[in-house]
């Protein structure tokens, strides 16, 4: 199991360093390889596929659930039979383990 889904994340009000590329690109490999990484290194998205509108929210009132445990919120775009997500850390403008625990959390669902 992966050791992410393990943990829980912490608040993060900013004054330390967002994760390195090669520091994501790492802990990118612990997720499923659906994620991605953006160009600019700043966040990781992941998109899903359903059959129908009660699918897709189901999942994204799960995800609000881990969301909120974690009190760590990614942006979301949702529509009849998809949900694109986004995760990264505001307060440090980039990627911290956060947005990786709860990917991984997130990933748990699908």
């Amino acid at each position: 199991m992966n050791d992410l889904v393990q943990k829980h994340c912490v608040p993060c009000e900013g004054g330390v360093a967002p994760l390195t590329r090669g520091e994501a690109e790492t802990m990118l490999g612990k997720l499923n390889p659906a994620w991605r990484l953006a160009e600019d290194g700043k966040s990781i998205h992941r998109e899903w596929k359903f059959k129908n509108f009660y699918h897709t929210m189901s999942f994204v009132n799960a995800a609000a659930h881990i969301a909120n445990t974690e009190d760590h919120h990614p942006d979301l775009e949702v529509g009849y039979g998809y949900c694109r997500m986004k995760f990264n850390t505001h307060a440090i403008d980039g990627l911290s383990e956060n947005d990786f625990i709860c990917a991984a959390k997130v990933d748990q669902l699908a």
